[in-house]
């Protein structure tokens, strides 16, 4: 199942990088968002020895650039 979540996971962030490239670039931070969640799973699945401080402080700087793709979708669907 972890492999699953991964490969779609990847994918998510493959295809934010694409639309980003089309003229949305704030859907990079969804692609950084995704590819962190890729770095995490893969850590767990190859059971990396990755300090706890890294871990959060990558969700948390992923958590923030996923907010500022969902406000820019959401001032994109406002103008």
């Amino acid at each position: 199942m972890l492999i699953v979540s991964i490969l779609l996971e990847a994918a998510v962030a493959v295809i934010a990088v694409l639309a980003a490239r089309r003229g949305r670039p704030y859907l990079y931070g969804l692609a950084f968002t995704f590819s962190a969640y890729v770095v995490y799973d893969l850590a767990r699945y190859l059971q990396w020895t990755v300090e706890g401080p890294v871990l959060s402080w990558l969700f948390l700087l992923a958590t923030v650039t996923a907010l500022i793709a969902v406000v820019g979708l959401w001032w994109e669907q406002r103008g």
